[in-house]
C-alpha cells in the first residue's frame, strides 16, 4: 500500500498527512460513552487528560461532548456546550497540538471554532445538519466525514448493508458532495468509514481489510477501531464480550492493520500504546513506498 500525502490548512499551519501516521487522541466529556463515559465530564479532569494524550505523543485531540455510541440519544446544542466549551477555551490556551471538535450541530461547531478549535468532525457525515458544511466553509476548517448508517440510537439493530463497501464509498461521496456544494475545498476534507457505526461483526473488519479501495476515493482516512464493540465480541470470555478497557491489544492489531491499509490518523483511546504501534507499523508502510 502506497499512502498519499496530503496537506490541510489550519489556522496554526498546515498539516501534513502520509508522511507518518498522525494518533487523534479521544476525549469524551460525556456521561454515557461507551468506551469512558463519565471519567471526564467533570472539566478539571478532561483538562487533566487532554494535557496528559499531549505529553504521551498525541499529534491531534478530538474532543466530543455528545455520545454516540449504539443506542444513544442526541441532546440540545445548548447541553452539548455547556459541557464543551469549559474544556474547549482551557485547553486551547495551553495545547500546543490542533484541537478537533466531534459534533453534528452547525451551532456547536461554530461556538467551538471560536473557542479555539480548528478542525470539525462530523459523524453523521452531514445528515444531521447539513449547515454544518457552511460553517466549515465560511472558517475554511478540514472536514471530516464519517460514514454511519442509520442514527446512533438504533445503528446497530440492522438492517446492514448487503455490500458495506458499495454502501460506505456511496455514501461518503454523497457527504463529499454535499460539502463541496457548500463551499468547502476538496484539500480540506478527510473522510472515515465509520467503524463500528451501522456495520455488523464481520462488516467492521471488511472495511479495516478494504481500506484500499476506500483510498481510491482520492481523500485522506481517518479510522476509529479503538476499542469498539466488534473487538470486544472478538475478544469474549466465557460468552461475553471483554470490556471496553480490557481491549488494549485488540485496538493494537485494528491499529496496525488500519496504518498498513493506508490510514494517515488513528482516531484512539490509548494514546501512549498506539503511539508506539503507529512508530512500528510506520516502518513497515515506508519500506514499500
Amino acid at each position: 500500500m502506497t499512502r498519499k500525502r496530503f496537506k490541510l490548512r489550519l489556522r496554526s499551519g498546515v498539516l501534513s498527512l502520509g508522511e507518518r501516521t498522525l494518533v487523534m487522541g479521544v476525549l469524551n466529556v460525556t456521561p454515557d460513552s461507551f468506551s469512558d463515559g463519565g471519567r471526564f465530564l467533570d472539566p478539571r479532569r478532561a483538562v487533566e487528560r487532554g494535557l496528559a494524550m499531549e505529553r504521551e505523543g498525541a499529534d491531534l485531540l478530538d474532543i466530543g461532548a455528545e455520545s454516540t455510541r449504539p443506542g444513544a440519544h442526541g441532546i440540545p446544542a445548548a447541553e452539548e456546550l455547556r459541557r464543551l466549551l469549559p474544556v474547549l477555551e482551557a485547553l486551547g490556551r495551553r495545547l500546543k497540538i490542533p484541537i478537533s471538535i466531534d459534533t453534528q450541530k452547525s451551532a456547536v461547531a461554530e461556538m467551538a471554532l471560536g473557542a479555539g478549535a480548528q478542525i470539525i468532525n462530523d459523524v453523521s457525515g452531514l445528515r444531521s445538519d447539513p449547515r454544518l458544511a457552511q460553517v466549515a466553509a465560511k472558517s475554511q476548517a478540514p472536514l471530516i466525514l464519517m460514514h454511519m448508517r442509520g442514527i446512533p440510537r438504533s445503528m446497530q439493530r440492522g438492517p446492514f448493508a448487503r455490500e458495506v463497501l458499495r454502501d460506505v464509498m456511496t455514501g461518503l461521496r454523497r457527504s463529499v458532495a454535499i460539502a463541496t456544494k457548500a463551499g468547502v475545498e476538496k484539500s480540506q476534507i478527510v473522510i472515515d468509514p465509520g467503524i463500528g457505526f451501522g456495520k455488523s461483526f464481520s462488516q467492521n473488519y471488511e472495511l479495516l481489510a478494504r481500506l484500499p479501495a476506500l483510498a481510491k476515493l482520492g481523500f485522506p482516512m481517518v479510522v476509529g477501531a479503538s476499542r469498539k464493540g466488534f473487538l470486544g465480541k472478538t475478544l469474549a470470555r466465557n460468552g461475553k464480550p471483554a470490556p471496553a478497557n480490557e481491549r488494549l491489544w485488540g485496538t493494537a492489531a485494528a491499529v496496525a492493520a488500519t496504518i498498513l491499509h493506508g490510514a494517515h490518523i488513528v482516531r484512539i483511546h490509548d494514546v501512549a500504546e498506539m503511539v508506539e504501534i503507529a512508530r512500528v507499523a510506520d516502518q513497515i508502510v515506508n519500506q514499500g513506498q
